[in-house]
């Protein structure tokens, strides 16, 4: 069929602003300016098939500027996905759409949320990542295919973008080619009251091809697109735009960018001789439009017959766990049991997780240069690089920002479980990506290290004090600080069980080996009873992590003094949260509770009583030696001695 690109991409512009003016809230800029070069690359290189939208070898396409959304799913809409009917465009941005202010992966064809500029483009440099690996795994037959980001301005401000772009530039990821909408706009105005970063001799210094094109003509952008398919690097494709195109006096100006066009449309349609009715468009240009998925269904059919044949891909790509991994957990908790080691979690973490790594190939990983400290690169890790993507490592660089979300693409794309780690403290930087993994209910693992004061001589900027809160407070982000070598393990065997996301936060400190039996996984509803009192309870310690073994030297001293004392470890908030109130007070029991954590004390809030005390740290910590700042921030024996039989005495 002869598509005439003029008229898809003229179809394209209208439609997009009709779902703005009917929303009376959207960006027309964006879907404006980049409509030229959406159209070039569906219609010409974009592999695709809207009736399998999550067909693992189609091409990624990712929208990092998620301000172009009408533009998203116009496409959507042209090329065919069956969910994205016109009615779905007339709901833009209303209460249960598919079609949100900004892209989500809960609707077809989008394959990454992007919220926060930047973040999009990060994700792209995971996607690609993952493309390489596995393709390096199972060759060409099976895992084939680009990544394409489009980008704006803002992106490339946000300081994510440097660290994804100098990670790709040096992995050589020959097959991510990202879309610049060069129209020198932003919000402020032209882009120089703010930067006069050379894109091109930037972009050029981090390793990868650089494209200029007219991103409104058609022969430019199929020649860069071209171009940009036979490099043997990343690519950025300079697609130098107007903002706005054929919005008359609104176009190249910051008001196009985010309000709605109103009289203007006139002026547009008029511009764009355009004379169909709202949400009215030709039959032959939907003919058009849908030409553009026939050879993507005819590559999926093909792709289909080889991937059944291969049972370890298929696996994979279902992201299915290996049944060994059961055997792991449960022999490394015999073990832990058996020699009762006293020894930090983050150590013990190192142990759970090669024994992981040896039976899960689906499992990779890296530090942001601290796997030394992290110690999750261990003995089953090889890192990968340019000249060899075979292995289960990244050397993410000192680059916490962008690892977040290039570890999100990673898990959006699929055939990988990844995890991230750096020090707890570090987990501000990791902010943004990680609340766009529980946005998107991302199956990853953010593993921390250096879990609390007990960092010790670095001092207040290394200690964390209010990252567990603060994390417990992110919905569908679980957090996981375990109290010994039995529940670290319980805490990997339980995350690898749940949907989305979960933290793995480890001690730098030793701790001894609190459990005394192996049974059942008692990290799965997030607390239990570690010391039942003998009758009656007159007082439960309530902690986490380090501070169980705290609890427990008390615990012990007031077993002897004849009083009637619980202990309860409470290794996940968030899954404790989610028991039913009567669990909840099965383990918590109705005697008087003493919160002991050194960190934070609004965790504990929902639980407290007037009778209960909350033994927290709400202040900053101090540079000494751990044990010397535990002991000024009362995290000692004879501390919580003092305050449990006050609270007895009551």
């Amino acid at each position: 069929m002869k598509q005439d690109f003029k008229k898809m991409a003229t179809a394209a512009r209208i439609l997009a602003v009709d779902m703005v003016e009917q929303a009376k809230s959207g960006h027309p800029g964006a879907p404006l300016g980049m409509a030229d070069v959406a159209t070039v690359l569906y219609a010409k290189f974009l592999k695709f098939n809207p009736n399998c939208p999550r067909w693992f070898n189609r091409d990624r396409i990712v929208f990092s500027n998620g301000h172009s959304s009408a533009l998203v799913y116009t496409l959507l809409h042209f090329t065919g996905y069956p969910k994205m009917s016109i009615d779905e465009l007339k709901r833009f941005r209303q209460l249960g759409s598919l079609t949100p202010g900004h892209p989500e992966i809960t609707t077809d064809g989008v394959d990454f949320a992007t919220g926060p500029l930047g973040q999009g483009l990060a994700g792209a440099v995971g996607m690609a990542i993952a493309e390489r690996m596995l393709n390096a795994e199972f060759g060409d037959a099976l895992v084939n295919h680009k990544t394409y980001c489009f980008v704006g301005d803002g992106c490339l401000m946000e300081g994510i973008s440097e660290e994804a772009i100098s990670l790709a530039g040096n992995l050589n990821l020959k097959n991510l080619i990202v879309l610049w909408d060069d129209n020198t706009i932003t919000i402020d105005g032209h882009t120089d009251v703010a930067t006069k970063t050379d894109m091109k001799k930037r972009f050029e210094a981090n390793g990868w091809q650089v494209i200029k094109c007219d991103g409104h003509s058609y022969h430019s952008i199929e020649k860069a697109l071209a171009k940009a398919q036979k490099a043997k690097e990343p690519t950025l494709i300079d697609c130098k735009t107007r903002i706005g195109y054929g919005a008359g006096d609104w176009e190249n100006t910051p008001k196009v960018h985010g309000t709605p066009l109103g009289d203007m449309m006139g002026v547009l349609r008029t511009n764009l001789k355009w004379k169909e009715a709202p949400f009215e468009i030709p039959k032959e240009i939907y003919d058009m439009w849908r030409f553009c998925a026939v050879k993507g269904k005819k590559a999926h059919t093909e792709w289909l017959k080889r991937a059944r044949q291969n049972t370890p891909f298929m696996q994979r790509i279902r992201g299915e766990i290996p049944g060994a991994v059961d055997k792991v957990f449960s022999d490394l908790k015999k073990q832990f049991l058996k020699e009762r080691p006293e020894m930090a979690t983050r150590k013990s973490g190192q142990v759970v997780l090669q024994a992981m790594l040896e039976k899960m190939p689906l499992l990779v990983g890296g530090s942001a240069d601290l796997g030394a400290s992290n110690l999750t690169k261990t003995k089953a890790s090889k890192s990968i690089s340019a000249k060899d993507y075979h292995g289960n490592y990244i050397n993410f660089g000192i680059r916490e920002h962008a690892m977040g979300a290039i570890i999100n693409g990673m898990a959006a794309h699929r055939g990988f479980l990844p995890y991230a780690s750096t020090f707890f403290v570090f987990s501000d930087y990791m902010r943004p990506a990680m609340r766009m993994a529980a946005l998107m209910n991302l199956k990853e693992l953010f593993i921390f290290t250096h879990d609390s004061i007990g960092v010790g001589e670095d001092g207040p900027t290394h200690q964390p004090v209010e990252q567990l809160a603060s994390l417990r407070a992110m919905p569908n982000m679980r957090v996981f600080r375990p109290a010994g070598a039995v529940e670290t393990v319980e805490s990997y065997e339980t995350a690898l069980k749940l949907e989305g996301p979960s933290c793995i936060v480890l001690s730098r400190q030793n701790l001894p080996t609190v459990r005394r039996e192996a049974g059942a996984n008692l990290v799965e509803k997030g607390a239990y009873v570690v010391r039942s009192p003998l009758k009656k309870r007159q007082l439960t310690f309530v902690a986490s992590g380090s501070e169980v073994a705290l609890a427990l030297q008390a615990f012990a001293t007031l077993v002897e003094e004849g009083a009637d004392i619980a202990v309860v470890s409470v290794p996940c908030w968030e899954l404790f949260m989610q028991q039913p109130e009567k669990e909840q007070l099965e383990i918590l029991g109705t005697a008087p509770r003493l919160f002991i954590e050194s960190a934070s004390s609004l965790s504990w809030y929902p639980f407290k009583r007037e009778q209960d005390v909350i033994l927290g740290l709400d202040a900053f910590g101090a540079s000494a030696p751990a044990k010397e700042v535990f002991a000024n921030f009362g995290f000692t024996k004879e501390n919580v001695l003092s305050i449990a039989r006050k609270i007895m005495r009551k």
